[in-house]
Parts: C-alpha cells; structure tokens; sequence
C-alpha cells in the first residue's frame, strides 16, 4: 500500500459560536474535569470492554508528530496478567520505598500516604499499559521514525484520561520505576517504551483522597498572559 497523499478535505467540527456560548462551553468542561480524582480504592465491578474501546478510540484521536500516531495501549482484564503486573510492579516499588527513589522524592510521598502494596493492580477490572513507539511499520510495513514521540503519547494519555472520567470511570496513572517488565509480561516488541500504567475502573464505596490532593494551583501561578 503507498504512503497517503496530502489531500485537502473541509475542515468540519467547528460550527460558528458566540463567545458567551464559548465561555459556557469551557467553564462546564473545567468544572467537570475538576471533580477527576487519582483514586486508589477501586471495586472489582466489571467495566465493559466496549466503554473502553470507546475511550480508546478518543485517545487515538490525539493529535501526534507527522499524525504517525506512536502509541500502543495494551489493555488487560484477565486476572492471571494482573496477578503478574502487580507482582512485578510491587518488587520494584518495593526497591523504591526503601531508598531508590531518594530522601526528597519519599519525603513528598509522605503526603499521600502511598507506600509498595498495590492491590489496585488486581482489584480493579482493567490495566492500559501505554507504550511509545519512537518506530512503527508505515503503510507498506517498513520501519519509519516517529517523532515527537513522547510529547504525542503525552497527549493521547491526556486524552484517554479526559475520556475515562467523562465516562464515568476511575482512573491511576501508575509508573512504576522501571517499567520494562510490561514488555515482558505483556508481549511487546523490546524497541516500545512503556510510558505510564493507567488503572481503571469504578471506585470501590469506600475510597477516599488525601485532603492535600485536592489542592491545585491557582491560575496566576500556572499561567501567564501577554496582551
């Protein structure tokens, strides 16, 4: 199959608003992603496979270096996997938790109350282990360079996580440090880098957030404007 043309097609999707409609648009939007919390207490409640291509769908909508689209999303319900993620994941937080990860970096931690035992790899119905891709096969199966390769798979998570929690779904970004046993575990070529650890799923009845989580930094101290 030969590479794709450029072909101009007519941009849709953008009908004409007025700015008072504009503002309602991104005032609803902000206020719906600011009820999204990392939630750690997850129920076992099944979720759909066909939600999470949906969401999945979304997340490779995103926009990405010369549209080469660099990212995989591995996605695992079945319990043996899980048992076996959790396993590797905990022996390398373990490592971390008990001096890799540094004084300062634990120190911080200390305010979330995270520690090595992550249950949450077992409990919750899915894992999406995202992968970057700095090659991938282009349309005649060749090896082609991506690029911008972290930056897209930046986006696409982004994406998928706004997806998720408007779909009513509970979300972990888990990067366990290194991550390489999810090549291992999950069959993916040696040259993919895993990138973060989504967990995903309904919170269980009981979960709770730190109340220092909840605290985000105002707009004059994240954003500045030239007028």
């Amino acid at each position: 199959m030969a590479a794709m043309d450029y072909e101009p097609v007519p941009l849709e999707g953008y009908p004409a608003v007025d700015d008072e409609t504009l503002l309602a648009r991104a005032e609803a939007a902000r206020a719906a992603l600011a009820t999204r919390r990392t939630v750690r207490d997850f129920s076992d409640r099944p979720v759909p496979r066909a939600v999470i291509e949906a969401c999945l769908r979304a997340a490779g909508s995103a926009p990405s270096g010369a549209n080469h689209q660099p990212w995989h999303f591995a996605c695992v319900s079945d319990p043996v996997l899980k048992r076996q993620i959790r396993e590797a994941a905990e022996a390398e937080e373990r490592a971390f938790y008990e001096g890799r990860g540094g004084a300062r970096w634990l120190k911080d931690l200390e305010k979330l109350g995270t520690d090595a035992s992550k249950p949450f790899l077992e409990t919750a119905p899915w894992l999406i282990a995202i992968f970057a891709q700095p090659q991938s096969p282009d349309e005649a199966g060749d090896p082609r360079k991506n690029y911008y390769v972290k930056e897209s798979v930046g986006l696409a998570t982004g994406f998928l996580l706004q997806t998720l929690h408007s779909a009513g779904l509970a979300t972990l970004t888990h990067t366990p440090n290194p991550m390489k046993f999810l090549n291992a575990v999950l069959g993916r070529p040696a040259s993919e880098r895993p990138f973060v650890l989504l967990v995903v799923g309904h919170p269980a009845d009981e979960a709770t957030v730190p109340r220092y989580a909840l605290h985000k930094k105002p707009l004059e101290a994240i954003a500045s404007f030239f007028s």
